[in-house]
């Protein structure tokens, strides 16, 4: 099992990152959190959740234990998969969606699209008592260099919604505040999608 890869950033957008270490790139999705973290990287260490399925061998990077270990959280509870786990991270840092869940905030965390009322309530009775007594640390560093706009709808293709739809609201987003940065724009766009 992988636990981390240390190496060179090479390529980096809003929804995987590639890492080269050794001669070989690992393509590794990420959450939006990580990718604040890497954004200005040249190399780095992240830590890597494996799911290997009959169909695919995936690799999910994170750039501190807290976030792997509450991804892991996520994914253990009966309807998250890891794509509704990575939007949830996503959608919030780890520390708050740590708090909501452990506060039963239901509507916070039905704000995730793709989580309804019962998932939602089932994320808040597996995981309660588990993220009241976890202890968390950091790691890692940071890169990139493309429009906000670009990386921004680039994150939201890979993570599975309709480009017109996702371009729609970038732009929305924009003529509002045109200093937003990539992860705010996709944290913002995910709520309205």
């Amino acid at each position: 099992m992988i636990d981390y890869i240390t190496g060179k950033v090479t390529e980096l957008n809003p929804a995987c990152v590639v890492v080269e270490c050794n001669g070989i790139g690992y393509n590794l999705n990420i959450s939006l959190n990580t990718y604040a973290v890497l954004e200005k990287a040249v190399t780095c260490k992240i830590l890597v959740h494996e799911a290997i399925r009959e169909d695919a061998y995936l690799l999910y990077g994170f750039s501190e234990s807290e976030e792997r270990d509450l991804f892991r959280q996520l994914i253990s509870v009966s309807g998250v998969g890891a794509s509704t786990a990575r939007i949830m991270l996503s959608s919030f840092k780890p520390a708050d969606l740590r708090r909501a869940i452990a506060e039963a905030d239901v509507n916070l965390i039905k704000s995730v699209k793709g989580i309804g009322l019962k998932t939602a309530q089932r994320i808040i009775v597996d995981l309660k008592d588990k993220v009241e007594k976890h202890a968390f640390s950091g790691e890692i560093i940071a890169f990139s260099d493309n429009t906000a706009r670009e990386e921004s709808l680039s994150a939201l293709v890979m993570l599975g919604y309709a480009r017109n739809s996702a371009t729609k609201v970038i732009d929305n987003l924009l003529k509002e505040n045109r200093t937003l940065q990539v992860e705010e724009i996709v944290r913002r766009a995910l709520k309205l999608l």
